[in-house]
């Protein structure tokens, strides 16, 4: 089952028996690693969850990523990006897969960079971003993760300052790689209530207690929490994404309804509740109506792969 967040001390726990981090006051927590060095025969699956800190990894090899209801097979050479927003978890290793990652909190860059992580299409709530790398590619950001893990080993005085010009740089090669459309612009009214919506939206989930429960079904709900007219609100979120409120309202509902058959052993009057569903029926209705499958066929199906 799913906890709230694991926090950067966890990380380190649970992946290397409470290994030293990097920590300089001044720009926050920052570490690099190699894959390989990170994987171990006898620990726990990684936990599906939110994290407290932001990720990049550079993967040779073949994994499976879990994002809610999205499992997305990965193999060959990928650069992926994760974001406290969004939880995840990911198939065990193989001995065979290699790379780097590194880890960090958003203080690392609050004196440098000018804008914040979470307004970069990498970090956004609702975004997965995960590229499959061509030859050149590969070497190239190979090259800055070798640069990365060379100067956190060294004892220059300005490492911290070089290392943030190195993960800036994969963070915009990144953004390179989109599709223009995707790319980053400075936002509007509209798609800084967009923003905001999403970000209101993630912070219910996931879901970790019976005794939870999900209160913006409606639009309404969202937009008097966020002080606008429910009119400016659905009109914002149809100009900036050409969907209505209540489409990505009913799909994060989905989304989570989903992760919860999956990987929660709760009843399903359980999560009708969390969801915020007057009763299993209703739910059983909206799932159905969106999925063609009711959550009790859903679950047999999903525990039988």
């Amino acid at each position: 089952m799913a906890k709230s967040t694991e926090s950067l001390a966890e990380f380190y726990r649970h992946k290397f028996n409470d290994r030293p981090e990097h920590h300089v006051p001044e720009i926050g927590p920052f570490n690099v690693f190699r894959i390989e060095d990170s994987i171990k025969s006898d620990h726990a699956p990684a936990l599906y969850t939110r994290r407290d800190f932001y990720k990049i990894m550079l993967l040779q090899g073949h994994s499976v990523f879990h994002y809610g209801d999205k499992s997305i097979p990965v193999n060959g050479n990928t650069l992926l990006f994760f974001n406290p927003q969004l939880p995840y978890t990911s198939e065990p290793f193989t001995p065979e897969n290699k790379g780097y990652f590194c880890v960090f909190k958003d203080e690392f860059f609050k004196t440098s960079l000018r804008i914040n992580l979470n307004d970069l299409p990498l970090f956004s709530a609702n975004t997965q971003p995960i590229f499959a790398l061509d030859e050149i590619q590969f070497r190239q950001i190979k090259a800055i993760f070798e640069k990365i893990c060379s100067e956190i080993a060294s004892n220059y005085v300005f490492r911290y300052e070089l290392i943030k010009g190195y993960v800036n740089e994969l963070i915009y090669l990144a953004i390179k790689l989109q599709p223009t459309q995707q790319r980053f612009k400075h936002p509007d009214a509209s798609a800084r209530t967009t923003s905001v919506f999403f970000e209101l939206l993630e912070r219910q989930f996931p879901i970790t207690s019976r005794s939870e429960r999900f209160e913006f079904r409606a639009p309404k709900a969202i937009a008097e929490k966020l002080a606008v007219h429910v009119n400016y609100l659905n009109r914002a979120i149809k100009k900036a994404t050409g969907r209505t409120t209540t489409d990505h309202l009913a799909e994060r509902l989905i989304g989570e309804a989903k992760a919860l058959l999956r990987h929660t052993d709760w009843n399903i009057s359980e999560i009708s509740y969390v969801l915020g569903f007057e009763d299993q029926a209703q739910f059983n209705n909206f799932f159905k109506k969106h999925t063609q499958q009711n959550p009790t066929s859903f679950r047999q199906v999903s525990n039988s792969q």
